[in-house]
């Protein structure tokens, strides 16, 4: 690997002399010009030289956000300066999330491997996405949820016989709609008394063995499609009208 400059952006002292140190001994390529602990620093240092390396905490003075802002301007000053998150914010995802959003080359947990040679040299030689085991853990963790999710609603739809047209007339129900709403819907061609035909033989399906004494009201059979993964309560968004 190639020499090349670095900045650190880590407000805890201690945490600062610890990332130098990695450098210092696993990655003596990395030439650290500067180290800021708030943001006032860090534009001070970018003004009198650019590296190469941004090795940004988000956690600054408190705040959970500066971290993200830093990234996405310095992303947009200079498309090209890598920026490695090195956080020691290892639950907040949403956090994760907007340092992604906001254009970084990759997050590192200060948990587990930490930060690696491998890593850093990733990073350099222009890899995207760039992680250490814990957040790949998370991200595989959160994929399988997913997947196992896709599975499940596709072979809910086959096992009680649910068309577009169900799944629809059902994600509308979930919404709120009434059944006049959705007869207006663009591509319903379904008037209230049809959806209303239709609703008892979803129940139906969906109740094969009936609901004990119980009716089954609109909101009951929602909460059913919900049960069985018809719905994704992570996925409902109303069609055109």
């Amino acid at each position: 690997m190639e020499k090349f400059k670095v900045v650190i952006v880590e407000d805890v002292p201690l945490e600062l002399k610890g990332t130098e140190g990695i450098l210092k001994n696993d990655i003596p390529e990395a030439e650290v010009i500067g180290t800021a602990s708030t943001e006032t620093e860090f534009w001070a240092i970018l003004k009198r030289q650019l590296p190469d390396l941004v090795l940004l905490d988000l956690g600054l003075g408190g705040s959970t956000t500066v971290g993200v802002e830093i990234c996405r301007h310095v992303k947009d000053l200079h498309p090209k300066l890598k920026v490695l998150i090195f956080t020691g914010e290892i639950l907040n995802e949403k956090l994760w999330v907007d340092a992604l959003d906001a254009g970084c080359d990759g997050i590192i947990l200060k948990t587990g491997e930490m930060l690696t040679r491998n890593d850093v040299n990733s990073v350099m030689d222009g890899k995207r996405m760039v992680f250490n085991q814990p957040i790949l853990n998370k991200i595989v963790e959160r994929f399988k949820q997913s997947i196992g999710s896709e599975i499940a609603h596709q072979e809910a739809v086959v096992n009680y016989e649910i068309d577009e047209y169900d799944e629809r007339f059902l994600r509308h129900l979930a919404l709120g709609y009434t059944k006049e709403q959705i007869s207006n819907l663009k591509g319903m061609p379904f008037g209230v008394k049809s959806l209303e035909k239709r609703q008892n033989e979803i129940v139906q399906k969906l109740f094969p063995n009936g609901n004990g004494r119980l009716g089954v009201n609109a909101t009951r059979l929602v909460v059913r499609a919900f049960e069985l993964h018809i719905l994704d309560i992570d996925n409902l968004a109303a069609d055109a009208e």
